[in-house]
């Protein structure tokens, strides 16, 4: 049974659980997860977990991921993407300060999810009021812009790349930029060229998949960024002891024999504290 990261270059029309279902068919295991959901339009890193692998999910969430986004001015829709219907318009005549704009949006701020999103309240996901029809108080989420570069700019297009922290929608990123810029705007493409340490040129498709030629990332070179701790002793981590430490951020637990064990955080007491096993 093989236990490991697999990286899929998702292709548009596809919702994330599709690949899940396609690769869970493939691997022939019910044992498969993605770490972060990529809208059905959208294309490029879905990362997976198969089998044992499965345990390391939060972790995987966790990290920024990086996209190449382009939005359309004069239009914008209920989805706020290409496949919504239009909710307004406005004549597109040219913008000014657009690198401006753009940088204005650089830092840490408050983001408004879009409505047809997966987010819940009150246990029900803001997609399903949409199609209801029921209007509900979305609160904005804490995310961090970390960059944004202008890749091109075509008459009412225009394509950038961004850095981003998790939870940041970059539907509602380019409505906002849009916005910024006096337009009704909406994301017309995406793609996600890199999830944490996971870039789109180590992906593989699902036809490749099918023909067997991929390759199973370990967890260990899965989580080789971060920093690294050795116990002599593997009961440590299996009983759940605490390792004293002044280290404040997520770290890398491992064996003596180079196996990874679990990972380790701060308990605000001086001490790491096993987040999740992995063995």
């Amino acid at each position: 049974m093989e236990n490991g990261i697999l990286l899929i270059n998702k292709e548009a029309g596809m919702t994330s659980h599709d690949v899940v279902n396609r690769v869970r068919k493939i691997m022939h295991t019910k044992k498969v997860g993605h770490a972060g959901t990529l809208d059905p339009d959208a294309t490029g890193v879905l990362v997976l977990c198969i089998n044992k692998a499965t345990k390391a999910l939060q972790f995987l969430t966790a990290d920024e991921k990086e996209y190449i986004a382009t939005m359309s001015l004069g239009t914008s829709t209920t989805t706020y993407d290409a496949s919504g219907d239009v909710t307004s318009e406005k004549e597109f005549t040219g913008y000014h300060h657009l690198e401006k704009v753009l940088s204005s949006f650089i830092g840490k701020q408050k983001q408004v999810p879009p409505m047809y999103s997966a987010i819940k309240v009150n246990g029900k996901k803001l997609y399903e009021y949409a199609r209801e029809g029921k209007k509900i108080e979305v609160e904005p989420r804490d995310i961090d812009i970390k960059e944004i570069e202008l890749l091109k700019e075509e008459g009412h297009e225009i394509t950038f790349r961004v850095k981003c922290s998790k939870g940041t929608y970059i539907r509602s990123l380019c409505v906002d930029l849009a916005k910024a810029l006096g337009y009704p705007g909406h994301m017309k493409k995406l793609i996600r060229t890199q999830s944490g340490a996971f870039r789109i040129d180590d992906c593989i498709t699902l036809s490749e998949l099918e023909q067997g030629e991929y390759k199973i990332i370990s967890l260990e070179e899965a989580f080789s960024s971060f920093d690294k701790i050795v116990v002599e002793d593997d009961s440590i981590v299996t009983t759940g002891k605490k390792i004293k430490s002044d280290i404040d951020h997520q770290v890398a637990v491992y064996s003596k024999s180079g196996a990874l064990l679990a990972i380790y955080g701060p308990d605000g007491k001086g001490n790491l504290k096993s987040m999740r096993g992995l063995f």
